[in-house]
């Protein structure tokens, strides 16, 4: 299936535009989206499956629903950016910038989250099977309340601060893991 859109068509969208762009179920597979200025854009049940978008800002942008599967978001910022029931399975995101993120409900199996910063990130119900968490201070004060950490690798991940209420964390990985003050913890 043909993307709808070129990367040149979208960035001409953007050089027009007047307000954020409404790109809702619109087919953005594969497309090299990187380094582009999409913050504030709609998403919605968009198909975004093994899109480059390594080092775009998408801060405050709605891809709710969206089809993230396989997509390349190293380096970008998703400050504030609301990704909830999204299915980010096996996604490049390490070094993202998802501070304050709203990724409840979001299907992260298998995603590379090394050094991404989710402080204040919503990712309870989250399922971050066999993901990789590693890294320093790039948790504190989340929300995985619920979260399925199954097979995780949080090795040397801060969890000062991070809910953790009824999460799943057979066989994770928790070597070097910061323990600092947990609310709801019941694990250690």
């Amino acid at each position: 299936m043909e993307p709808d859109l070129t990367r040149n068509e979208l960035i001409k969208l953007i050089a027009i535009a007047t307000k954020p762009l409404n790109l809702s179920g619109v087919n953005l597979q594969g497309v090299n989206l990187s380094r582009l200025d999409l913050s504030k854009a709609f998403f919605y049940k968009s198909n975004l499956t093994r899109a480059d978008l390594s080092g775009a800002d998408l801060e405050k942008t709605e891809l709710q629903e969206a089809d993230l599967s396989g997509v390349n978001l190293e380096s970008s910022d998703l400050f504030g950016a609301n990704l909830l029931y999204s299915n980010l399975k096996e996604a490049r995101l390490s070094y993202a910038n998802l501070v304050r993120a709203n990724l409840s409900g979001t299907d992260l199996q298998g995603a590379d989250l090394r050094g991404a910063d989710l402080r204040g990130a919503n990712l309870s119900g989250a399922n971050l099977s066999g993901a990789d968490l590693s890294g320093k201070d790039f948790l504190s004060r989340a929300n995985l309340e619920g979260a399925d950490l199954s097979g995780a690798n949080l090795s040397g991940a801060n969890l000062s601060g991070v809910n953790l209420k009824g999460a799943d964390l057979s066989g994770a990985v928790l070597e070097g893991v910061i323990r600092g003050e947990f609310r709801n913890l019941d694990f250690f």
